[in-house]
């Protein structure tokens, strides 16, 4: 597999493996070992993985997330490493790109941007492409109870409302950037928002998500 998603699955787990077990990432309290046992469990574990997006089963995922984690970083590494069983249809370069971009972006970036020295880094075109395919996926339904209206701005490409309220905020930034926002990265993002003042303090600690 040679796809933008595969790539951030190898660089984050070279880095989560630099970093440790213990070390910060931007998912609340999760450290670099909680990070990598809900991955495996994500990728490997669907009974697991659907407490992620059903409230009522959110204990259960949570005793799978935990009893993962119990494998130790070295282990949960190389499962990710691996990637998918053979029985997933993330197997397949086309769902892998559709799947796990953003999934391992964010999550690369949850690791990268919570230690002290990091850095804006430069992605590459086709990680970018497949970043603003799945922004214009999936930002509207992201952003659908945001406080404001959104639109997202990235130099060189058409803008994207994301939410039609009125009024309105606008990101503005490279696609890495306008993704680490919408998905609730807003205090990490360098993402420029513009609009009335009441209005961007709101956007600053909104909740966006599914």
């Amino acid at each position: 597999m040679t796809t933008p998603a595969w790539d951030e699955r190898l660089a984050l787990c070279d880095l989560m493996l630099d970093v440790g077990p213990d070390a910060p990432t931007l998912c609340g309290d999760w450290n670099v070992r909680d990070l990598a046992a809900h991955l495996v469990v994500r990728e490997r574990r669907p009974d697991g993985a659907i407490g992620t997006l059903l409230g009522p089963l959110s204990g259960y995922g949570e005793k799978v997330r935990e009893q993962t984690a119990e494998k130790g970083l070295v282990e949960l590494v190389d499962r990710l490493r691996k990637g998918p069983p053979g029985w997933s249809p993330t197997r397949v370069d086309r769902v892998d790109r559709a799947v796990n971009t953003v999934e391992f972006f964010v999550h690369h970036e949850d690791v990268r941007r919570a230690q002290d020295t990091w850095t804006v880094r430069t992605l590459g075109a086709d990680l970018e492409a497949d970043l603003s395919t799945a922004l214009r996926r999936g930002a509207r339904l992201l952003a659908r109870k945001a406080p404001a209206g959104v639109v997202l701005e990235s130099p060189g490409r058409e803008p994207l409302v994301a939410n039609a309220g009125d009024p309105a905020v606008t990101a503005t930034g490279p696609t890495g950037e306008l993704v680490m926002f919408i998905y609730g990265r807003q205090a990490h993002s360098r993402a420029k928002l513009s609009g009335p003042n009441d209005s961007v303090a709101a956007m600053r600690t909104a909740s966006f998500g599914i």
